[in-house]
């Protein structure tokens, strides 16, 4: 499967508890085209971290962000059989034992107002119960507002897995926001975004899109969050895809065509 063999050659120790994001491992045909997609395997699609501090799980990687007490971005591999039904028991929230720093209490979160919201759905993760669970380490949640939530990011999500079937494999890069002047609940003062973003890359690289979706319910459709990937990148100090071949990573990132990918 493909998922697996990315994170095997990605990594090449996943004993260690820490990692570091790997040397670019290039692309090397200058055209956007199915000839790409033949190196999908090899492909490094980590981004850059701000933190320094990123982690490798066994269905996922993330980067630490220790002053806003939870990942800057969680990335991951997605296709259709990540995504099956499945009847797994709902575990509760834990701490990271990989986050070297601790990760946040999912204490922060009682009678705050936000939910626990996944970064990585567990909706993505259901190949298998380990994956499922992983989901669940407080590292890979961010304060939500419920309407939120169960509202405009749920349907985000589920449409991300429609194209991650529809494409036959997807990568894909979210978080929120994190900035200085932000809001925060709990005894260690969980940060809560103002906006939280969504970047989904196919695995022939062909198609990229970027959502960045203000931190409130909406009813609009999920076109008019559609922005640039340049732009995310401008306010998180991110590079997303650094090892895509430059021409193509260019072309891709100041793309904002929803219908390229609707249709």
């Amino acid at each position: 499967m493909i998922r697996i063999s990315l994170l095997v050659l990605i990594f090449t120790t996943c004993s260690c508890k820490y990692v570091e994001v790997p040397e670019s491992i290039e692309v090397i045909n200058d055209e956007v085209s199915a000839e790409a997609g033949d190196l999908s395997g090899n492909f490094n699609y980590m981004p850059t971290s701000t933190t320094g501090a990123v982690y490798e799980r066994d269905s996922y990687t993330f980067s630490y962000s220790e002053e806003h007490e939870q990942s800057e971005w969680v990335a991951y591999s997605l296709d259709a059989s990540d995504c099956k039904y499945t009847n797994y028991q709902r575990p509760y929230f834990v701490q990271d034992p990989l986050v070297e720093t601790n990760s946040a209490d999912w204490k922060n979160y009682k009678n705050s107002g936000y939910d626990k919201g996944h970064l990585c759905p567990a909706g993505d993760r259901k190949a298998s119960l380990n994956s499922y669970k992983e989901t669940f380490y407080t590292s890979n949640i961010s304060p939500q507002l419920h309407d939120f939530n169960s509202g405009v990011w749920n349907r985000l999500e589920e449409k991300t897995r429609y194209w991650a079937e529809k494409y036959d494999g997807i990568y894909v890069i979210t978080g929120g926001v994190l900035r200085d002047d932000l809001k925060t609940i709990g005894r260690e003062g969980v940060a809560v975004p103002k906006y939280f973003y969504k970047i989904l890359l196919t695995q022939d690289r062909s198609r990229m899109i970027g959502f960045l979706v203000p931190h409130k319910n909406s009813n609009k459709p999920l076109y008019e969050f559609v922005t640039s990937v340049d732009a995310i990148e401008k306010m998180t100090g991110i590079d997303f895809f650094p090892n895509l071949q430059d021409a193509i990573e260019n072309e891709l990132e100041k793309s904002t065509d929803y219908k390229k990918w609707s249709f």
